[in-house]
Formats: C-alpha cells, structure tokens, sequence
C-alpha cells in the first residue's frame, strides 16, 4: 500500500475525532491500529514525527504583530503553498479562524510533510483541523464544528 505521511495524519485525525473515545495514551495501541489498517511502519514513524513537531509548535513564543501586517512567504514556503492556498490561509486568518500563531503553526506542520511539490487543498484542509483541534483548549464544541465548516466547506465565517 503506498501511503504518504498525511495519509495517517488524517487516518488518525478522523478515525480518533469521529469516535467518542480518544486518542489511546501508549503509542503500540495507535501503531497497532494503523498496521492493521495497512499503514507501513515507516509512514508510521514519521507520522508520529510530524505530530511532535506539531506539540513542540505548541511551545513557540507569541508572535507579536500588528493588524497591518501582511505575512510575505519565502521561496520554499511558496513551493508548497500556491497562491489559492495562502489567498484561503488569510482569509482563514481574516475570519477569525486562525491566529497569527496557528497561522504560523499551519505553514509549520505543512512544511513538515514529505515532498516538496505544492500540497493539494485536500490536505492543507486537513493539516488547518488538525492544527486547530490541537490547540482548542479555548474553543468550545460549538466553534470548532463552525471552523470544520468554513475550511471544508468554504463556507463564509459569520459568527452570531
């Protein structure tokens, strides 16, 4: 089965988040499941990588900025981000769905992912949930099925 890392990011994502229970605490019970699911243990490992690259991210200093600032992406960045995606990426930001920190959070973890090609809508949708849920301490169930909604569904953000 040729899988890429993203693959068992949103294998876990959606597979943990849909049902009541969560994530298993030892990492054997969560490598069991994806081999069973026909994950490689290669894929595996950098998956697990990725997701604490995505933990450390968490311990990053608050970014410091002005309402005025406008985000410029470096050459790399814009390898894998095309114009589309860093056009929905501030509106994102605009809407109030992320941060300038998840913002940076989210061209982080995307960064992160194997290849070096433009990443696809798809997953930049999935790497945006999966960096929101990790940071929802403050956010109700509420508001993050309305932010499922706006980055899945291009839905526009109105808040009541």
């Amino acid at each position: 089965m040729k899988e890429s890392v993203i693959d068992v990011l949103m294998y876990i994502f959606s597979s943990y988040t849909e049902r009541e229970d969560s994530l298993p605490e030892d990492r054997e019970s969560i490598d069991a499941d994806l081999l069973n699911a026909g994950f490689e243990p290669h894929e595996i490992d950098k998956a697990f990588d990725w997701l604490d690259g995505l933990a450390m991210a968490e311990d990053l200093p608050a970014l410091m900025q002005s309402d005025k600032a406008l985000r410029l992406y470096s050459g790399i960045e814009k390898q894998r981000l095309d114009t589309h995606l860093q056009g929905f990426l501030l509106f994102l930001e605009q809407s109030g769905v992320l941060t300038p920190e998840l913002r940076e959070m989210v061209i982080n973890r995307i960064m992160a992912l194997d290849g070096d090609g433009i990443i696809d809508i798809d997953e930049f949708r999935w790497v945006v949930m999966m960096v929101l849920f990790n940071n929802a301490v403050d956010q109700d169930e509420t508001t993050l099925m309305h932010y499922e909604d706006i980055v899945f569904d291009d839905q526009p953000a109105l808040f009541h």
